[in-house]
């Protein structure tokens, strides 16, 4: 990695937005659902706002002037997600109003596909729900 990405990023934790500050505070520390939250990520070309490596998830947070980026935004998030990783956005509105509906947003996001889950009890084909 080239420090010209790392440094930016750097620059960018030590001038958090309000909307980013808040959504941090909340996800730091492995204090969400035992999650482990980085920020201001350098990825792929691009800085992400919160990564979450062990569920592939990236949050963003968009302030008015991604209303002018949004096809840049939609190449960037279909470009992460070829990479096997999930985006989400959300407004800094959304942040500050009503961080609730974002903390379910995010975690309904981050739980893990069904397929590697494995069963907790052994599936039987025969006899389903009667009794022996």
């Amino acid at each position: 990695m080239t420090r010209e990405p790392r440094q930016f990023a750097r620059n960018l934790r030590k001038t958090l937005t309000s909307a980013e500050d808040v959504l941090w505070q909340a996800l730091r520390g492995r204090r969400f659902h035992r999650l482990k939250f980085r920020r201001q990520v350098p990825f792929l070309n691009y800085t992400v706002d919160f990564l979450c490596v062990e569920r592939k998830l990236i949050v963003e947070i968009d302030g008015k002037q991604h209303e002018w980026y949004a096809e840049y935004d939609s190449r960037r998030t279909k470009e992460i997600e070829h990479h096997g990783f999930k985006v989400i956005r959300f407004t800094n509105y959304d942040v500050m109003n009503d961080l609730e509906s974002v903390l379910l947003r995010i975690a309904e996001a981050a739980v893990p596909p069904a397929a590697s889950l494995p069963h907790p009890w052994p599936l039987s084909h025969s006899g389903e729900g009667k009794g022996a």
